[in-house]
């Protein structure tokens, strides 16, 4: 591999206290484990078919040759690499992508091609970590944003496995944290070649927890393409909403579908056939948001249920995975959830790609450059309240001129703000140049 600064190699008495703890501690857990998973199993939060992956073993076969390896925490992050992973397979490049979650590995299958391998991540004790490498062996390891399993990490470099961190995010609410433990931070962030970071601000807050050789590259998620939608279910609710005024809520959390739900019935009264969907972020949710919609004297219909829109639905309740961009197509008006409470809003850049204006709510630090140059530009509607989420739907449902150039302006600064894959791909070229090399000897 290219030279990258300097590699430092894992020695136990190296590290700081808290790690040498850590990893001691995470072994020691290991005859617990069967309790961690059976308590995740029954809360549905791993699946029982692919248990084994979480103690680093696999039913599935490495393939031949260079293997890279991306990892991210869940669904936000694995689809962020998705262009990437194009690109990358573009070079003949097998991929192995890693995640922590049932959704996103129910997105790995419904949105990326059958040759992309997925696995869940080990959980993070030194003896699933290392099956899990000695069976993948791979090539080049990227690490998406911020999600640092210190063992992954270890034992990653320990092997002189070439590690960056790409699209890096470090949060204002994480930074501070990671503050005080910056001995912590700091020796795991050292092991990584190169830090491509989204921002300026968090390009100087990875500099100020230790990390060294940082890149501004942009943020993937900005060069995402927009989601697929199944034509025929896009036409049957083009056909069931014809001549309805909709407004899509997606991602919401706890707490938004109840603004919501008041939300309509304070618009109702000036758009009688006005229909919401709520897209919960979590779909298991959907039927306690159609039981809270039932309750305030609305009409929901759940869509896990395979309900349709009638003329009598208030609410519909998208309660299914991976039909986002169904629903960013049928609505010219999207609500961003997680930003009326503190989760941090979600990515809006999809949405828009798909001819949708934004509204969302005070709490977007998960996106805070993207949410500032478009409410900036004229590109979105901030709503702090129940209320001026009501004036903001009502003025765009009224008007189409208002919302077109919303939209017209989200649209200018999405393509303003974008450029990011190109400056990851240009960043990474060193070791895709080295591992086009390896395939060239071996098919020589």
């Amino acid at each position: 591999m290219p030279p990258s600064g300097v590699r430092r190699p894992l020695l136990a008495n190296s590290l700081p206290m808290t790690l040498r703890v850590y990893r001691k501690l995470s072994f020691a857990m290991v005859p617990l484990s069967p309790a961690l998973i059976n308590r995740r199993l029954r809360l549905g939060k791993e699946d029982p078919a692919r248990i084994g992956e979480r103690r680093g073993l696999s039913a599935d076969v490495r393939p031949a040759g260079p293997l890279v390896w991306i990892h991210g925490a869940s669904v936000g992050e694995v689809l962020a690499a998705a262009a990437l992973i194009e690109r990358l397979r573009a070079l003949n490049l097998r991929i192995l992508v890693t995640s922590g979650t049932v959704t996103s590995a129910a997105i790995v299958a419904k949105r990326f091609p059958p040759d992309v391998i997925h696995q869940y991540v080990p959980y993070d004790s030194p003896r699933y970590v290392a099956r899990f490498l000695d069976h993948w062996q791979p090539s080049l390891a990227l690490f998406i944003e911020s999600d640092l399993w210190p063992n992954l990490i270890l034992s990653s470099a320990a092997r002189r496995l070439p590690m960056v961190l790409i699209n890096g995010r470090m949060s204002h609410r994480s930074f501070p944290r990671w503050q005080r433990v910056q001995g912590t931070i700091s020796a795991l962030l050292d092991k990584f070649d190169i830090c491509l970071a989204q921002s300026k601000t968090d390009a100087e807050r990875f500099a100020a927890l230790g990390s060294h050789n940082i890149i501004v590259t942009g943020n993937l998620k900005l060069d995402v393409p927009a989601p697929p939608a199944d034509a025929n279910r896009l036409d049957m609710l083009m056909s069931m909403t014809r001549g309805r005024p909709v407004v899509v809520a997606a991602s919401t959390h706890p707490g938004e579908e109840e603004i919501l739900t008041e939300t309509h019935r304070a618009l109702a009264g000036y758009f009688p056939k006005l229909l919401t969907v709520i897209v919960p972020r979590h779909p298991e949710r959907g039927e306690a948001i159609a039981r809270m919609i039932e309750a305030s004297g609305l009409n929901p219909s759940l869509r896990s249920r395979e309900e349709l829109p009638t003329a009598t639905t208030d609410i519909y309740v998208a309660d299914t995975m991976g039909e986002l961009g169904l629903f960013y197509r049928l609505a010219p008006i999207v609500f961003m959830g997680g930003s009326l409470v503190e989760r941090g809003g979600q990515n809006p850049i999809e949405a828009i790609k798909l001819g949708a204006s934004i509204v969302h709510g005070p709490h977007v630090f998960n996106f805070t450059d993207v949410y500032e140059a478009l409410d900036s530009a004229g590109g979105a509607r901030r709503a702090d309240t129940q209320e001026a989420l009501t004036k903001h739907f009502g003025q765009m449902l009224a008007d189409p001129n208002a919302r077109e150039a919303v939209l017209r302006a989200s649209e200018h600064v999405v393509g303003h703000l974008g450029g990011a894959l190109e400056r990851t791909l240009s960043a990474l070229e060193p070791y895709l140049l080295q591992l086009r090399i390896e395939m060239g000897a071996a098919n020589a």
